[in-house]
């Protein structure tokens, strides 16, 4: 097996830092799951109109109002096979936004070789599917930008209603910490919700358990 990053990034895989091939190169053989804990420096989110969109988020896992710096996160990457036989990689983030508050920021991301790109499924029941354009930067460094976004049937999602993200993410040598920054903006409307910290990652062997049901959606979109 092929993992989907090393698809979709193609011979530019090779120049990601060696600690980043090793996480976005799992593929449910090699290493069935890595599971990253660590700080999110800061949370942040958008003007105070914005709490709204992203409480409603909340309700399947995509996005949340907290904010906070001293955030402990956790992230979950597990590869297997979807039930459309599609590679697949979870992208679970758990916040502890606050004393016994967690929220949950669910993904997973499938290789689609129709589209030529790798697809964001976002919340519990993949409702919007976001196309991600990848690439690898002078350091080393893993940078995702946001493309085409679709909401569940195809329909294509109104750029004054859709978000843009941008990641970039990076292993220091000095500290051997994982580092990420994101940001997702509007157009129109500027800042929604980003985050910025580090940590570190425990891989999972392909032992024959099965990839947990809590990191797995409720529901799979057909289309990609």
């Amino acid at each position: 097996m092929t993992s989907v990053f090393q698809r979709a990034l193609g011979a530019d895989f090779d120049r990601l830092h060696p600690r980043l091939r090793r996480r976005f190169g799992v593929d449910g053989r090699t290493d069935l799951g890595c599971v990253g804990t660590g700080v999110m420096d800061r949370v942040w989110r958008g003007a105070a109109f914005t709490a709204p969109f992203l409480r409603l988020g909340t309700l399947r896992h995509v996005l949340f109002p907290e904010t906070g710096t001293g955030v402990p996160f956790t992230i979950e990457n597990y590869a297997y096979t979807d039930s459309y036989r599609r590679p697949t990689l979870t992208f679970v983030r758990t916040f502890e936004v606050a004393a016994h508050r967690r929220r949950r920021f669910d993904a997973t991301m499938v290789w689609s070789p129709r589209r030529g790109v790798l697809v964001d499924y976002l919340g519990t029941h993949q409702h919007l599917a976001v196309d991600l354009h990848l690439g690898v930067d002078a350091a080393g460094a893993l940078t995702i930008r946001s493309g085409a976004q679709r909401f569940r049937g195809g329909l294509p999602c109104p750029p004054g209603l859709s978000g843009e993200a941008h990641l970039r993410e990076w292993y220091d040598d000095r500290t051997g910490r994982f580092h990420i920054d994101v940001r997702v903006t509007n157009r129109h409307v500027g800042p929604l919700f980003g985050y910025t910290g580090s940590f570190t990652v425990d891989y999972v062997p392909p032992d024959g358990a099965p990839v947990p049901a809590a990191v797995r959606p409720l529901r799979e979109n057909p289309r990609d």
